[in-house]
């Protein structure tokens, strides 16, 4: 069975395994037929976060043929303190849907 292992270890960096593995593998399977569990790997804490065509999914879930299995790194800012900070930032005028109105346009358009 054909899967495709895809990891990004840093922003506009990816790296791409195509393994073969026995039918009935799980994610976990998958990871350790790319070589994951070697020393020097990335450092997990736990447990990898993983997904399955960008649906995150646990690392005992079966593959399937031709499924791409997505490990993630884990988030250095939490989005709803990055958004809050954004804001700030830009301020309320400049924020928004209708921020960039023409001059004199109705409100909503």
């Amino acid at each position: 069975m054909n899967v495709e292992l895809v990891f990004s270890p840093a922003p506009r960096e990816t790296r791409v395994w195509r393994l073969d593995v026995p039918a009935g593998s799980c994610v976990a399977d998958a990871l350790r037929a790319a070589g994951w569990q070697r020393p020097g790997g990335p450092d997990w804490g736990a447990q990898p976060s993983t997904g399955i065509w960008g649906r995150r999914q646990a690392l005992d879930v079966l593959l399937r043929e031709g499924d791409r299995v997505e490990v993630y790194r884990p988030l250095r800012v939490d989005p709803k303190v990055a958004r809050r900070e954004r804001f700030v930032r830009q301020g309320a005028r400049s924020t928004g849907l209708f921020a960039q109105r023409r001059p004199g346009a109705k409100q909503g358009y």
